[in-house]
């Protein structure tokens, strides 16, 4: 006889209170352990800035004295000694009880005042809009900035070359601050919600990285700025249903593929106001774009650089301050596209120039002329350039891998050419922060199975004069983690062509049982998955997958930014969506032949983003062979992002309609035949929440299963409110289990 369902219920919980509880094994790894705890988080660097006057830096840290906020402090770098320049004591505005919250900070030229950026909100995805603080380091005077402005109005705020005035964005004009009386002048008065003066449109800004749109003349007598019109810009509206009781609007200028883009233009002003000189750049404002401008050393002239629409000429001139006259010094053209990889870095009275005529990315040395010598030369991509030293004998820093496109090394070369020295000697991902005078680093070292370590090193040497984040703590931590097995290896994708590819496999593997194999993908121009350096939380995540039996790998195909030359990065030009998805299913079926404790009947894959798009392109367009797919923040359709990143790739969709066509995952809904997990965040202003929309419409006319979850008020990232971050990742867990 079966004692009833009651008594069963009473004596489980009388057994519960008297049991112990279960210790989290320390080998195995949980979601808890990763997003909520965040056990496995490594030990980071504050904000860093190198003095230009001594041989120190700058960071915020704890307080000396008491809780909140930082203390602003120069770090001597022989002796390793603190100095608290100002403590978060000395950083409370008079009548608060609590001091700033800094989030960035400058100085003037003689260091002797700093800029305190605080108070800030996004815009966008950015925290670019604060209140400005004026700091004396001497007698600890504190000054708000901005007159009567409304609090986080400020934007970019900048010192003067002399110090004696700050330059800062206010509602989309200029203004200009005296630091003795405060007095303020409205440099621009013409700012409005559609006409940016000094800052930048939404799509600038995300695919040009155009912020601070302004700079000082070196005499401090003018600004440059940029101006951008966006009144025949379509708008585009998020609504935000859940933070009260009628929903709310947030409407911007948004031009996707094909549309009208704003207008810019490039102006010169007094630094007291007055008339602006526009500059005579030729073409249609709305039909090309400046990336780049900087007064010449002299402050006779200014540089600047026009890409056209498709982004496959980019033309460098010189403009006249005065007349506001140009003349063309040098083109640069390509029969795909031109990476947006030249910011102004002056050698003298030169400047660097980045280039792929070679068939590689190399480095030039180019006068105002146009003239072009070449600093490096060979089979082999400079990754970025890390620092000019522009002094006498002058040294070029930059990231590079000859050998390994999944890993970054620092080499040096002499800006007269020669053999280039590589300075990094372990295996993995370097990167460096260095000095103004390029006699210090800070040096981050990190593989993907090693968190960063963080070094103050010396030059020319590269002698390691103290650790500064040893990630012990974290070390220990890991070591006691039952982790997977990584490998790094190359894979067919067809054509003979081998891809760089990573596979995660169970520490302790049964050869003989068949495992499912999750892909993670980007698969575009704007990332790499397969990089040997630490991954974070999703590397853990994936980690803790490989522990439940699963396998995890990741194919960088052709058309993503690995260096390998030109050719390899260039073969996406009107193929995103289409040679992508189909070398990814190559690589897939290569790891299936390859490993035999795949399990070819449950094949999943997922990605974020580009990679969200990536995982719908390839359940739909090889649906034999993916079983599930995961697709984060993904554009279903092309013509519904931006102009600037889709036409840079794709060409006008007037122009190449059928590889729009091809290209959008939305097209091949139709297909679908395993399981799909959409995931979106709502208030996305980047991957508007509208593609996924559009997609389910498609889904449901095809009577196609599947399933989706929006994050109300999330934008791209989805990680803003309490437990984003580990509900995501449950989900995302609990959906493989369940069908993969």
């Amino acid at each position: 006889m079966k004692a009833p369902l009651f008594l069963l219920i009473a004596l489980q919980a009388l057994i519960g209170l008297h049991a112990e509880p279960a210790k989290p094994d320390p080998a195995q790894l949980t979601l808890a352990r990763i997003f909520t705890d965040k056990e496995f988080e490594e030990e980071k660097m504050p904000a860093l800035k190198w003095s230009k006057i001594s041989a120190s830096y700058f960071t915020l840290e704890k307080p000396a004295e008491g809780k909140d906020g930082k203390d602003l402090v120069r770090n001597d770098i022989e002796t390793g000694k603190q100095t608290i320049l100002a403590s978060a004591k000395a950083l409370t505005p008079k009548g608060e009880k609590k001091p700033l919250s800094v989030d960035s900070y400058e100085f003037n030229a003689d260091e002797s005042q700093a800029l305190l950026f605080t108070n800030t909100k996004k815009v966008w995805r950015k925290n670019t809009r604060g209140d400005y603080w004026l700091l004396d380091l001497a007698s600890k005077k504190l000054v708000k900035l901005g007159g009567d402005a409304a609090p986080s109005t400020l934007m970019f705020a900048k010192f003067s070359p002399d110090g004696s005035r700050v330059a800062y964005v206010r509602q989309n004009n200029l203004h200009v601050q005296y630091v003795s009386d405060l007095r303020i002048t409205a440099i621009t008065t013409d700012g409005s919600d559609t006409l940016i003066n000094g800052t930048s449109d939404w799509v600038n800004e995300e695919e040009l990285s155009l912020r601070d749109c302004f700079h000082w003349s070196p005499d401090g007598k003018q600004l440059l700025f940029w101006q951008f019109d966006a009144k025949d810009v379509k708008r585009f509206s998020m609504v935000n249903q859940t933070d009260g009781t009628y929903q709310r609007f947030t409407t911007f200028p948004y031009p996707k593929a094909g549309e009208k883009n704003s207008a810019t233009r490039l102006g010169i002003v007094s630094a007291s106001g007055g008339p602006v000189t526009w500059l005579k750049v030729p073409g249609d404002p709305r039909e090309h774009y400046l990336p780049h401008a900087e007064w010449t050393k002299d402050g006779k002239a200014v540089l600047l650089q026009q890409f056209n629409r498709l982004q496959n000429t980019l033309k460098v001139m010189l403009a006249d301050p005065t007349t506001g006259e140009t003349k063309l010094i040098l083109t640069e053209t390509d029969k795909a596209w031109i990476e947006n990889d030249n910011p102004i870095q002056w050698i003298g009275d030169d400047f660097l120039w980045l280039s792929e005529r070679s068939g590689w990315r190399h480095t030039y040395r180019a006068t105002l002329s146009g003239k072009l010598t070449p600093i490096t030369t060979g089979s082999f991509d400079v990754i970025e350039v890390t620092k000019v030293n522009d002094v006498k004998n002058g040294t070029l820093y930059f990231y590079a891998s000859p050998e390994n496109a999944t890993q970054r090394y620092l080499y040096r070369i002499s800006l007269d050419g020669g053999e280039p020295q590589r300075l990094s000697t372990q295996p993995g991902t370097h990167t460096y922060d260095i000095s103004e005078d390029a006699k210090w680093a800070i040096h981050t070292h990190s593989t993907f199975n090693s968190p960063p370590v963080v070094d103050l090193i010396e030059f020319p040497a590269h002698l390691t004069k103290r650790t500064l984040k040893s990630q012990t703590k974290l070390l220990e931590k890991l070591a006691a983690v039952s982790l997977p097995k990584t490998e790094f290896i190359r894979v067919d994708i067809g054509d003979g062509i081998q891809a760089d590819a990573w596979i995660m496999k169970p520490a302790q593997l049964d050869p003989q049982k068949k495992h499912p194999l999750l892909m993670n993908v980007y698969g575009e121009p704007a990332g790499q998955t397969v990089k040997d350096s630490w991954g974070g939380q999703k590397m853990l995540w994936h980690a803790m997958l490989a522990q439940q039996g699963y396998v995890i790998a990741s194919v960088d195909t052709r058309g993503t930014p690995a260096p390998k030359g030109r050719a390899w990065r260039k073969a996406a030009h009107l193929q995103l969506g289409i040679l992508n998805a189909r070398e990814e299913a190559a690589g897939v079926r290569s790891l299936l032949k390859q490993f035999t404790f795949l399990d070819p009947k449950r094949v999943g894959i997922w990605g974020w983003s580009g990679g969200g798009t990536s995982s719908l392109d390839a359940i739909f367009q090889f649906p034999d062979l993916y079983r599930t797919a995961i697709a984060v923040a993904p554009v279903p359709d092309r013509r519904l992002y931006d102009t600037i990143y889709e036409e840079r790739y794709m060409g006008l969709p007037k122009d190449q309609p059928k590889a729009y066509t091809a290209g959008s995952p939305i097209t091949h809904a139709k297909s679908l035949q395993g399981h799909l997990l959409l995931i979106h965040g709502t208030g996305d202003d980047n991957v508007h929440y509208q593609g996924v929309e559009k997609l389910i419409n498609e889904l449901i006319t095809h009577n196609k299963p599947f399933t989706v979850m929006p994050y109300p008020n999330r934008d791209h990232s989805i990680n803003t409110g309490k437990g984003t971050s580990r509900h995501l990742y449950e989900l995302m867990t609990s959906y493989l289990t369940t069908h993969l």
